[in-house]
């Protein structure tokens, strides 16, 4: 059986269910509502308001248009799910998507945040590579996309891609030139999960900073990570200024349970503020490399001299202060019990504190930790390696693009022997927020023109010469740093 034929079995046997009539039959079958057929539905007219076209999709419900500067419409919006794909008749939910309208003729990026959904307009770096439509959905189970009660048994992999394929589906009514498909973190992982159940759905995948984790447990990747990066002093000095933390602990915890008393801070899931502050201290060197460059070492903390002002905030800047409260981690919830269930989570050797931490290592920095108690977990060992399996054997068009120096980069997506015009590129010193635009100007302006070539911009040579005038697009304005900002809170990828 040929790739192109299995694939196309799978995606017939992936296609979302809805019960109608008493039968099951497929979401893109299912009969249009009374009154509409093709031609006269909104939703069909080229020449219809964006706004009408949006509306008349079934399942689409607009709450909010928001003005941009630059032209582009720009609508918050929810679609009708099923709380599970594969079992429709268990009920539906109302998932937040936006859209950022540039034109009809436009290729359109569908981006996979992982997380909760920005609500201003914002751009990618793709649908600024090639001046598109931008779609964005919120991952299933982060406030308010959450069925009510929330079975979380349906918060994982194949639940997400199947939201992702049930929304672009229903907007290629309007949107008929290329997709792409893009994410960040976390979001770059679950742009790679939608691809690895639809494979087809889009013409490609950039996928930023996304981790591999194909193990519960990962260590060594992550280990060697902290022991090489950066110079032997910048380490060093990380390290000791992490300890101190510890070693000050009777003077700094006060004032962090102080301030977490006032601000309303509660710790039922960690347990208590001790284990929160421990916590938060481990945090510190992981979050310096994810959000900092090597040249930020000057300003950690020396730590026979500093004071304890000058530690509890560099502790703040680093973790935060209420970090680990109740409060801020419910935020996450999803991505904890996803880290719990599915994808996994990192452990490196801490050996150099172990006279100073007052927990087990392993069992407080542990995603299930980071669950609330009443939420059961269990965890597939076989979820990551088969999306790796996949990645390498049967993977297409698909890009990577890591930062050196970021943690999240120890354990990469690789490619194989099946992957096919597939990419991985590395920003030398770069952090979580790397990008094609960081890299050395050569690979910048290769991964660009495959960007625009697959987002049907022209052949490769075409796509090369419209990439060298790409390189200074603008970005949609200083609200393009929020999409960056969600994607980079501190803990979760």
């Amino acid at each position: 059986m040929t790739t192109k034929l299995r694939r196309l079995l799978v995606s017939v046997l992936l296609i979302p269910m809805f019960a109608i009539g008493g039968l099951a039959v497929p979401a893109s079958a299912a009969p249009a509502p009374a009154g509409a057929s093709h031609g006269r539905s909104p939703a069909d007219d080229p020449n219809a308001d964006i706004k009408d076209r949006l509306a008349a999709i079934p399942g689409v419900t607009i709450t909010e248009e928001k003005p941009t500067t630059t032209g582009h419409r720009y609508f918050l919006a929810t679609y009708t799910q099923p709380i599970d794909h594969f079992r429709p008749w268990l009920g539906t939910f109302q998932q937040r998507f936006s859209l950022l309208h540039r034109g009809y003729d436009r290729p359109t990026v569908f981006y996979t945040n992982g997380y909760t959904l920005g609500t201003t307009p914002s751009r990618t770096e793709p649908a600024r590579l090639v001046d598109g439509n931008q779609v964005s959905i919120e991952y299933r189970f982060f406030t308010p996309s959450r069925p009510d009660p929330a079975d979380w048994s349906k918060a994982g992999i194949r639940q997400g891609a199947a939201d992702s394929h049930a929304l672009v589906t229903a907007l290629k009514r309007i949107y008929q030139q290329e997709w792409l498909s893009t994410g960040a973190s976390k979001g770059g992982m679950s742009s790679t999960f939608y691809r690895r159940f639809y494979p087809d759905d889009v013409a490609g995948t950039i996928a930023y900073v996304a981790p591999n984790n194909t193990d519960r447990y990962d260590y060594s990747a992550y280990t060697e990570f902290f022991r090489t990066v950066g110079t032997p002093e910048c380490r060093a000095r990380l390290n000791a200024a992490q300890r101190e933390l510890l070693v000050r602990r009777d003077r700094l915890e006060p004032r962090f349970i102080a301030d977490n008393k006032a601000a309303g801070s509660t710790f039922n899931t960690l347990g208590t503020p001790d284990r929160a502050y421990e916590a938060g201290a481990l945090d510190v060197i992981w979050a310096f490399w994810q959000y900092s460059l090597e040249s930020d070492c000057a300003k950690v903390p020396v730590a026979a001299t500093a004071t304890d002002d000058e530690l509890y905030a560099w502790y703040d800047s680093q973790s935060g202060i209420t970090g680990n409260s109740d409060q801020s981690l419910a935020k996450y919830t999803a991505y904890y019990y996803q880290a719990a269930t599915e994808l996994g989570a990192p452990y490196f050797d801490v050996s150099y504190l172990r006279d100073q931490l007052h927990y087990d290592y392993l069992e407080l920095y542990s995603a299930r930790s980071y669950v609330p108690k009443e939420i059961p977990t269990v965890f597939n060992r076989s979820a990551m390696p088969e999306i790796d399996r996949w990645v390498k054997r049967e993977g297409e068009r698909l890009m990577y693009v890591y930062g050196g120096n970021d943690p999240w980069g120890a354990k990469p997506f690789h490619l194989g022997r099946g992957s096919e015009d597939s990419y991985v590129y590395t920003v030398p010193g770069g952090n979580h927020g790397s990008n094609i635009g960081k890299l050395p100007a050569e690979q910048s302006a290769e991964a660009t023109a495959k960007v625009l070539e697959w987002a049907g911009l022209g052949d490769q040579g075409t796509a090369r010469s419209l990439a060298k005038s790409q390189q200074s697009i603008p970005p949609f304005g200083p609200l393009d740093a929020e999409g960056q900002r969600l994607e980079q809170e501190r803990r979760p990828l």
